[in-house]
């Protein structure tokens, strides 16, 4: 997509106010000139007119906010455009005026030119004395959190229930007064941990689980397993040199349930492990620090065909604005960048990196026909609803979220997060499973991107929402925290709303509640991502 998308507004006139009507609204928005589509921004009837200089097309039926219209003929076959690039293939004739999406549009296989590095340019960073701050918590490693956590981790889901009540134990009002310092004893379960394949889907689990014990937002932890399952805690702690991890010289403590005697003693042992955890934890406090330490994760759920119109773009200038300070981004969700990923190759500073992320797309291609399925599938009932058709479509829209920095680094799942810039996770899209690798790599703030309405959070780091569209604002203003339908009102600018997704980020690093914390969301949603088989 290009540094400033193109943006021209068609007008709408029904014909049957058109001697009446002269100062009439914006309804539409067409992202480039090579555009066959525009994407409406309030519902229109048949018989309404869209007009913009030349151009002038009369609706012929009934089209929702959010969804497209047809500017021109499109012959069966023939490709369409939106933000300048192929979002699919018409299905039939399309006829100017028609609602395009899935009754007459779908995708099939073309070439896309990778061109590797061709679009990288240097970062232009700000100078030292332009650097800004955030209050955080500096670890011994280097790293900042923006959040100060205990953690019960378990290994296998056989212990699920007896971290659960080890955190229970510290849900009162005593552990608030004593540890106000402390966000909370949070305990992380999972569906697996045990009969399935020794190989990459342990190793991946394993991958996450000392992501979490090692995060920056986790002062110290726990992690209790069962005792007889096939990721044994021993493999976790010598694989990731887990003993190593302390909190200003206090070690973890590892128990199993058998080991300990059942589900009694080794929740009083968890207990008691977590209380010497707390003081120290709650001795720690927040100290400035520069935002380059920062590490943003980047998401969007609930997607509507506004989001890469306001809320996606203007998160881009956010994350192109951190990188610009020397911080890292990370944007994910390999799905959804399906058909958009020649953008990211050609912003690769290394050939290497844009050829993993080639190579990353061709196994989801080879994973999805292993069970018959498609990519295309992706797009949920609510992103169609929302007026989102295809992958493409939804996937040149998701990418706008990682701005115009060049790629920097290509992380697998988990992996941690070890380079500042503008970075790749390769994740699933579901929501849960993408950010839980995100975050198990170490990300300690997160921006979400909605259309639809997501009310997700992610325990141990805070989880910002932003909505597409003010009618979604207004709805569910309990649970968004900031609102980019603005740009569709014409009230503020890509580039005004992004500014104030970045002035967010820092006031919620330093210690701000977003609102999903307000709401106490973010203790169900750690998934970390199976492969293979349940044997």
């Amino acid at each position: 997509m290009p540094k400033s998308p193109y943006i021209d507004v068609p007008r709408v006139r029904p014909y049957s106010l058109l001697m009446a009507l002269k100062n009439f609204t914006d309804y539409a928005i067409l992202l480039s000139p090579a555009d066959d589509v525009a994407v409406l921004k309030s519902s229109l009837l048949p018989g309404d007119e869209l007009e913009n200089g030349k151009l002038r097309v009369t609706l012929s039926e009934a089209i929702g906010a959010g969804h497209k219209v047809a500017l021109r003929a499109i012959a069966e076959g023939a490709s369409v455009k939106k933000y300048g690039q192929i979002i699919g293939f018409a299905r039939t004739a399309i006829s100017p005026g028609s609602h395009v999406h899935t009754h007459n549009l779908g995708i099939k296989e073309y070439g896309r030119d990778y061109d590797f590095c061709a679009d990288a340019r240097p970062v232009q960073h700000y100078p030292a004395e332009q650097m800004r701050f955030f209050q955080g918590y500096l670890r011994e490693d280097g790293r900042v959190g923006t959040r100060n956590y205990v953690a019960v981790i378990s290994s296998v889901n056989c212990s699920a229930s007896v971290s659960r009540y080890v955190q229970e134990h510290f849900r009162t009002e005593e552990f608030r007064r004593d540890f106000p310092n402390v966000d909370g004893v949070i305990a992380f379960t999972h569906k697996s941990g045990c009969a399935l394949d020794p190989g990459e889907p342990q190793q991946l689990l394993q991958r996450v689980l000392a992501g979490m014990a090692r995060h920056p937002n986790i002062s110290g932890y726990v992690m209790i397993g069962l005792g007889c399952e096939t990721n044994q805690i021993d493999s976790i702690r010598q694989n990731f040199a887990l003993d190593r991890v302390a909190v200003n010289g206090t070690r973890p403590m590892f128990l199993n349930i058998q080991a300990a005697g059942g589900v009694r003693k080794t929740v009083a042992a968890g207990v008691s492990a977590v209380a010497r955890l707390l003081p120290i934890a709650n001795a720690l406090k927040r100290s400035t620090q520069p935002i380059s330490r920062l590490v943003l994760g980047e998401n969007c759920g609930g997607s509507d065909g506004n989001s890469g119109i306001t809320a996606n773009p203007a998160l881009g200038v956010a994350s192109d604005e951190l990188v610009r300070y020397g911080a890292t981004s990370v944007l994910a969700e390999t799905p959804e960048i399906y058909g958009a990923e020649h953008l990211l190759t050609r912003r690769a500073l290394k050939r290497e990196d844009g050829e993993k992320l080639v190579q990353i797309i061709h196994w989801w291609e080879r994973h999805v026909a292993q069970f018959g399925s498609s990519i295309d599938n992706n797009p949920s009932f609510g992103n169609k609803a929302g007026g989102l058709t295809t992958i493409y479509e939804k996937s040149l829209g998701a990418v706008a979220k990682g701005g115009q920095s060049p790629l920097s680094a290509v992380f697998n799942y988990a992996e941690p997060i070890n380079k500042p810039g503008f970075c790749f996770m390769d994740t699933p899209g579901y929501d849960p499973v993408s950010m839980t690798g995100l975050v198990a790599g170490g990300y300690t703030i997160n921006v979400f991107t909605t259309g639809r309405g997501s009310v997700y959070g992610c325990k141990p780091a805070p989880c910002i929402k932003v909505s597409t569209n003010t009618l979604l604002y207004k709805r569910m203003e309990e649970d968004i925290d900031l609102n980019a339908g603005t740009i569709l009102d014409g009230a503020e600018t890509v580039e005004q709303v992004g500014h104030r997704i970045l002035e967010k980020i820092i006031s919620v690093a330093s210690g701000e509640k977003s609102k999903s914390e307000l709401a106490g969301i973010g203790d169900e949603e750690f998934a970390p991502w199976h492969l293979g088989p349940t044997l």
